[in-house]
C-alpha cells in the first residue's frame, strides 16, 4: 500500500527527519529534544506530577498522570522510545494524557537511564524498578493494583522485557502489554528492513547506530532482556496488543513476536496500520491523525484487560 499522505508529508519535511548520526550521542539527544519539543496541546487530565522514585543506581524521574474522578484507578507504566539513547517523557506527553483520560487510569511515564552513558542493562533495571515501585506503592498514588505496561519503539522493547522479567522473577501481575512498533531484535534482513530501511523516517542506519550505543558487547544481543525474540519460550506472559506500521523497518520483528506469543498460548491482538511509518503511536501524534485511532484501539484493549482483573482491596499495593 502507498504511504498515507500525512506520513508522506512527514517524510517530505526535512526538518522532521528523525535525526542525523554524525555526532556524539549527547549532541544527537539534544537535537532530538529540540525537534520534538512538546506542543503543549495535550488533553487536560486531573493532575500531572513529576517526582523521583528509588532506582538501582539512584533516583528515577517519573511523570504521573491522574485521571478525573475519585479512584482508585488501574495504572499503566509507560516507557518512551528513542533507541534507548534519545527521548524523554516530554515527547510522549500527549499520548500519556490521551490514554489516561480514555481509559480512566493512572499513567506513570518513566525517564529511564540512557545509553551510551548507561549501557544495557541500565534501562531495563530502571524499567523493572519502576514497575515494582508502582505495584508496591499503589495506594500512595491512587492505584487499585491492576497494572499494564506499554511503550513505543525502544519503549515497546522495555514493556516486553519487563513482562518477561515479571514472569521470570515472580513480579507484579501485568494485565496487558501494549507494544507499539517495538524493537524486538537487532537490525536484520527481514523484509521490512529491506523495503523500508531507507527513506521511511526510521532507518537501518539509525537502528545500527542505536545498537552500537546500547549493548555492552555482542553477547548482549542474545539476551532476551535486550532482544525479546531471543527468548527460549514465551509461555506465561501477559496478554498483548501489538501495533505495527506497514512502512517501518521494525514491522516484521514486532509481528514475529506477536505470532510467537500466539504460538505460546498468549492472547494477542495484532494490528498493522497500513501506509504508516514508525512513531505513529506517540512520537508523531501531532502529525498523524492515525495516532488518535490507535489510541482508541489501545484504550479499548486496556479497558477490556482491566475488566478481567479484580482490584486489590482499598487500592493498596503489596
Amino acid at each position: 500500500m502507498a504511504l498515507h499522505p500525512e506520513a508522506r508529508a512527514v517524510l517530505e519535511d526535512s526538518a522532521a527527519a528523525l535525526m542525523r548520526f554524525d555526532a556524539p550521542a549527547a549532541e544527537v539527544r539534544a537535537r532530538f529534544a529540540e525537534a520534538w519539543r512538546s506542543s503543549g496541546r495535550g488533553e487536560v487530565v486531573d493532575s500531572v506530577r513529576d517526582r523521583a522514585i528509588p532506582g538501582p543506581a539512584g533516583a528515577i524521574p517519573v511523570r504521573i498522570y491522574r485521571p478525573h474522578g475519585d479512584g482508585p484507578f488501574p495504572a499503566m507504566v509507560w516507557f518512551h522510545g528513542g533507541g534507548w539513547v534519545v527521548g524523554s517523557v516530554d515527547e510522549n506527553d500527549a499520548t500519556c494524557r490521551a490514554l489516561c483520560n480514555a481509559v480512566g487510569m493512572v499513567v506513570v511515564s518513566v525517564a529511564y537511564r540512557l545509553a551510551p552513558e548507561h549501557r544495557y542493562p541500565a534501562a531495563v533495571e530502571d524499567a523493572y524498578a519502576a514497575l515494582t515501585w508502582v505495584a508496591a506503592h499503589a495506594g500512595e498514588i491512587g492505584v487499585d493494583g491492576r497494572l499494564a505496561v506499554g511503550g513505543e519503539s525502544a519503549g515497546g522493547n522495555l514493556a516486553a522485557v519487563v513482562s518477561l522479567m515479571s514472569r521470570d522473577h515472580d513480579g507484579p501481575r501485568i494485565s496487558l502489554q501494549l507494544l507499539a512498533a517495538p524493537v524486538m531484535a537487532p537490525p536484520s534482513d527481514r523484509k521490512s528492513y529491506v523495503d523500508y530501511g531507507e527513506g521511511h523516517f526510521l532507518s537501518r542506519e539509525g537502528m545500527e547506530w542505536f545498537f552500537r550505543q546500547y549493548p555492552r558487547d555482542e553477547g548482549d544481543l542474545d539476551d532476551p532482556y535486550l532482544a525479546p525474540l531471543a527468548a527460549g519460550h514465551l509461555r506465561g506472559l501477559p496478554p498483548a496488543l501489538v501495533m505495527t506500521a506497514e512502512c517501518d523497518p521494525l514491522r516484521d520483528e514486532g509481528e514475529e513476536y506477536a505470532h510467537r506469543l500466539l504460538d505460546a498460548g498468549v492472547p494477542v491482538t495484532l494490528l498493522r496500520y497500513e501506509g504508516q511509518i514508525h512513531g505513529f503511536f506517540a512520537l508523531l501524534v501531532d502529525r498523524l491523525s492515525v495516532s488518535a485511532q490507535a489510541h482508541a484501539r489501545a484504550a479499548a484493549a486496556l479497558r477490556a484487560a482491566f475488566a478481567q482483573e479484580v482490584p486489590w482491596p482499598h487500592g493498596t499495593g503489596g
